[in-house]
């Protein structure tokens, strides 16, 4: 009876372990982690890839005239405002004239003066030569009355060229405009003294013709060796975001500029502008592009620079490592080498890929192991909600410019 006892004891804690451990398999089974709750991941896609050289400048006219002032005064009238259209020759500005009057008046009366003082000596050097000849006046009496002719002609040449000097100033006083175009800026006002001491002041700006404009901007020197003249460049300006603008490359200046270090060059691309809509001063976002792939096979940037945390994973990438330095030192492609890992049968598996251009974003990648579709793992999930990334999810397709 006893044995009996026992025996179903034991058929008991038998069956009650045998309940167990099927739970724990099946509670195992259903709490087993998709591969979509350890890693992000992203689909590898088919597009197309453009790589670009980008950066901020400045639309200019390409002729801009300073026009300024030769001689110093108050500005009595204004003849041009801002946005005005000029012919060559047209009166924009007109200075206070009084000074430069009283001055001619006062050049005028010395060459009147020196004039007379000419025929004077004309008439005593001749009067001197009469009598010379008649051995009344001795010959140093001549020679001095030679002189004097000499200096009155001398000092109304003089007096002449300072009267064609102060008419002259008169004449710069009324302010031409050298050029035909539009006035773009308009510096000074009606009563403003304007000093041409030191230097020649800016009156008024004037564009030759807004139909051509430039776009003055800078490259740095890491990408100057890809930029070449001629080469297409699209641009946009915040004044009209939804359109695109073309311009060519007109010239890459030898010059350079060093700021804290960072090299940069001046690039000037041509621009038609017929119907004017870019203005002088407006920021253009430049965006030179020097090569464009079709229908390639497309993965994130994240996916490259992904590197596993599983163990197995790492050991897998490190046995690949050997024939990866193999592959890079024998490379005369020119093309670069990477490694992307792609969930397959709900495994990570490590796959070499070659790379070639990239858009910042995606990169063209070259391999017959991998196809469209196909997912690649770009992060580490429990990472990714460490760091709080928002990063595109499984099902968002990539975007691709």
């Amino acid at each position: 009876k006893y044995m009996k006892k026992l025996t179903t004891h034991l058929i008991n804690i038998a069956l009650i372990l045998a309940f167990l451990f099927g739970a724990y398999y099946v509670y195992q089974l259903s709490n087993k982690k998709k591969p979509e709750d350890l890693y992000r991941l992203q689909p590898v896609t088919m597009g197309d890839i453009e790589q670009n050289v980008t950066a901020n400048g400045t639309i200019n006219p390409v002729s801009l005239v300073n026009v300024g002032t030769q001689v110093s005064g108050r500005v009595k009238k204004i003849y041009a405002d801002y946005n005005d259209q000029v012919k060559k020759g047209q009166v924009l500005l007109e200075l206070e004239d009084e000074l430069f009057k009283a001055q001619i008046a006062a050049s005028l009366g010395n060459v009147k003066n020196n004039e007379a003082t000419l025929e004077l000596a004309k008439a005593n050097e001749a009067r001197m030569r009469s009598l010379f000849e008649k051995e009344y006046v001795s010959k140093q009496e001549l020679d001095q009355s030679v002189q004097a002719l000499k200096s009155a002609e001398a000092q109304l040449s003089t007096t002449r060229a300072q009267l064609k000097r102060d008419q002259t100033n008169y004449s710069y006083s009324i302010i031409k405009s050298p050029v035909s175009g539009v006035v773009v800026d308009r510096v000074v006002d009606v009563g403003q003294t304007v000093a041409a001491s030191l230097q020649t002041p800016t009156l008024f700006k004037i564009a030759q013709d807004l139909s051509k404009m430039q776009i003055d901007t800078s490259f740095a020197e890491a990408d100057i060796g890809r930029i070449q003249v001629g080469q297409v460049a699209k641009f946009n300006v915040d004044a009209f975001p939804n359109s695109n603008f073309e311009g060519v490359v007109k010239q890459i200046r030898l010059n350079p500029t060093n700021t804290a270090n960072v090299v940069t060059y001046n690039i000037v691309v041509s621009v038609d502008n017929p119907d004017q809509k870019l203005l002088p001063g407006m920021t253009a976002y430049v965006n030179i592009n020097f090569a464009k792939h079709e229908n390639v096979l497309l993965v994130p940037n994240a996916a490259l620079r992904y590197k596993p945390k599983n163990e197995e994973m790492k050991l897998a990438a490190k046995k690949d490592k050997k024939s990866d330095d193999n592959k890079s030192k024998t490379k005369s492609d020119g093309l670069g080498s990477g490694k992307i890992y792609v969930l397959r049968n709900n495994k990570p598996e490590m796959i070499r890929v070659k790379t070639s251009i990239t858009n910042g974003k995606f990169t063209e990648i070259i391999s017959s192991d991998i196809k469209a579709n196909e997912l690649v793992i770009t992060a580490d999930m429990a990472n990714d909600q460490k760091t709080g990334s928002s990063a595109q999810g499984p099902n968002r397709p990539p975007r691709v410019f």
